[in-house]
């Protein structure tokens, strides 16, 4: 593998590009979709999986090199595994975390105190070049949900997500111990593997 590798994201949620940078470290340029003139692809798919491949596969289409793809999102178990595919829209408008969590903890609100608030953070990440899906890998975190906001660091649901083990939130522990036990992490891991076995 070359000295430094670029990789394209297929995304253009900026959050999520400098997370996926930040644990790939300084052997990889991280680029996204906000650098370049590229389709919308839309999310029609009903697992991570199909939506990871459809964003990937689109985009390798129209550009060259690798394209990585990553679908996730928090499943939580007394929502039958809501919000799910539809994270980060779950309120409505695609990336308002606010109203996502606002959404979250209303729907939680409805069920008695006693139900347990298990929960998971999953991603799928799809390499794929030319037009082809050349491998998938997956990753997730379990945790519970808290029934406040609670600190600001992180994106998304990661103020409401204590990871199993922690006593803290996502949000509170910061991006050093977040990129060691996420979801991402996880299944970014397999995917340096398989870059590095190229």
């Amino acid at each position: 593998m070359p000295t430094t590798s670029a990789l394209l994201v297929a995304t253009r949620n900026t959050h999520k590009t400098s997370e996926i940078q930040s644990m790939l470290g300084a052997g990889f340029v991280v680029s996204d979709l906000t650098s370049g003139d590229f389709p919308d692809v839309e999310e029609t798919g009903t697992t991570f999986l199909e939506n990871a491949t459809l964003k990937a596969v689109e985009i390798s289409k129209v550009t060259s090199g690798i394209i990585l793809s990553d679908d996730s999102g928090l499943e939580v178990d007394a929502l039958g595994g809501e919000p799910g595919v539809y994270s980060a829209r779950y309120a409505g408008t695609d990336g308002d975390n606010e109203a996502n969590n606002a959404k979250l903890l209303a729907e939680l609100s409805k069920l008695p105190t006693s139900t347990p608030k298990t929960a998971r953070f999953k991603c799928v990440m799809v390499i794929a070049q030319d037009g082809e899906r050349l491998a998938h890998f997956d990753g997730s975190a379990e945790g519970s949900i808290i029934s406040e906001l609670t600190g600001d660091k992180g994106f998304g649901y990661d103020p409401l997500f204590i990871p199993e083990g922690y006593e803290k939130t996502f949000a509170q522990l910061g991006n050093d111990i977040k990129n060691q036990l996420s979801h991402r992490a996880k299944a970014l891991q397999q995917v340096i593997s398989w870059l590095e076995a190229r």
